[in-house]
């Protein structure tokens, strides 16, 4: 049974309906860590160690965080410049996570319309979130496309139910037999058969 490690970082958590359904799912689920960067580190001084040492003892780490200005909240980026540090996660002795899996969970304001070359953003979320696909590549890990939750503002309860659900469903997947391959050909982990069928 593989163990993840959810490195959760949104710095307005208590007012994200969103963020409050998905990670109520989830916690509590065996097999997993729940990590709060702005609740652990509130003034950004992150314990590198500590982080490390975390990283080390999961197999899966999933980044969760909403989509701020199509990227993460800045803890997040520090927590990523800080943590992940030379001949430790990547460079010549950098072998500590190699093998690992890898991926991110987003919310977004907009829908997934307005994420392609003729919305008004005018580019995909996979293009986004290049940057965390290439810092999980240089660390050797395997990375996962995103599972999304998307347009939330406009998000009914039955549907961002259905989201929460399929997110622990997805955690348990992870923790078992869930590979990169059950994701070709798929932009979200959302995509997949198998949650296809949770959802139908």
């Amino acid at each position: 049974m593989k163990k993840i490690l959810i490195l959760f970082a949104h710095p307005k958590f208590e007012k994200s309906r969103a963020n409050l359904a998905l990670i109520d799912r989830i916690k509590g689920i065996d097999g997993i860590t729940f990590h709060d960067l702005y609740e652990k580190y509130p003034n950004f001084h992150i314990d590198v160690p500590v982080e490390q040492a975390l990283l080390a003892h999961h197999d899966v780490i999933i980044w969760h965080h909403p989509f701020y200005w199509y990227s993460c909240p800045p803890l997040m980026k520090q927590w990523i410049d800080m943590v992940l540090e030379f001949n430790w996660a990547y460079g010549p002795k950098g072998s500590a996570l190699h093998s690992k899996t890898c991926l991110n969970v987003i919310t977004t304001g907009g829908s997934l319309e307005v994420y392609c070359s003729e919305g008004y953003n005018s580019f995909t979320v996979a293009q986004f979130l290049r940057p965390f696909e290439q810092t999980a590549r240089l660390c050797g890990m395997v990375y996962y496309p995103p599972f999304a939750v998307m347009g939330t503002h406009n998000l009914n309860d039955e549907k961002l139910t259905e989201y929460a659900n399929n997110y622990g469903k997805l955690i348990e997947l992870l923790k078992t037999d869930l590979s990169v391959e059950d994701s070709e050909g798929c932009s979200f982990l959302n995509d997949i058969p198998q949650l296809k069928q949770v959802a139908s």
